[in-house]
């Protein structure tokens, strides 16, 4: 039996393949204005007995045979259970949101809140305040994480925000402070909604933006706690789809 997991997120496109239990394909794509273009490009040649699709463009498989979708929260409440099976509290920022998801002893979700429609402290936020910046998304986190001192950043609206750094660096601020503050300014706002769903070990930070270093640390810090991550944390939604799919034929 070949499952397709895939996360179809406003930034990237995840996909997972298990033959039966073994992962035997992962890719991660950049998404564009053509969601089912780059799934086509992703599915070209793998043959599968069923599909599970979750994130913003999973409702390119509705009505599709021998596929199904599920939400978002449910996918990662899965995958990360898989990965981590003592975790409470998950914290995943991705391209465009960013949801905090408490879990119960089985893996299945208790509570959760997501940011509001604006992209301030996402993934997209932070790939604008690095071009303000001048360098690179690795570069970036790098920075941040290498500083010993933060600039404040007062506002978290990008198109304000990046005013703001414009500002900073005409004063003559130090990048790599001001790159640290954008990090503390993120880590800021997902903080207040873990603390909206209440913070239980273990704590696990999943999505594109947990390969940033600066975020993952400075996230510890505040928490005071120790923050996992799994070795992708992008496709974590998508093993979730796999993981849903199984379920599915243990109960049929």
């Amino acid at each position: 039996m070949i499952n397709v997991g895939l996360d179809i997120g406003s930034r990237t496109i995840k996909l997972v393949v298990f033959k039966d239990y073994e992962m035997i394909h992962q890719d991660v794509r950049k998404n564009s204005f053509d969601n089912k273009q780059i799934t086509e490009e992703l599915l070209a040649g793998i043959p599968y007995d069923h599909l599970t699709a979750t994130g913003y463009g999973r409702h390119l498989f509705d009505n599709t045979p021998n596929c199904s979708i599920i939400s978002e929260i449910k996918a990662f409440a899965l995958g990360v259970h898989s990965v981590f099976p003592h975790c409470r509290t998950i914290l995943d920022i991705g391209g465009q949101d960013t949801k905090a998801i408490s879990l119960d002893a089985r893996g299945r979700m208790k509570k959760f809140v997501m940011n509001d429609k604006c992209a301030a402290g996402t993934g997209r936020f932070l790939e604008i305040m690095a071009n303000a910046l001048n360098y690179s998304l690795s570069e970036f986190g790098e920075a941040a994480f290498q500083a010993d001192r933060a600039e404040k950043i007062n506002n978290m609206c990008t198109v304000f925000a990046e005013s703001e750094v414009i500002s900073l660096l005409s004063k003559g601020a130090d990048r790599s402070e001001v790159a640290r503050g954008i990090h503390e300014s993120i880590v800021s706002r997902a903080f207040s909604q873990l603390q909206k769903i209440g913070l239980e070990d273990d704590i696990v930070f999943v999505g594109g933006v947990a390969f940033n270093p600066a975020v993952k640390k400075i996230l510890q810090d505040v928490c005071r706690k120790k923050i996992l991550t799994p070795d992708n944390p992008q496709i974590i939604g998508a093993l979730g789809c796999v993981l849903y799919a199984r379920s599915q034929e243990r109960e049929n």
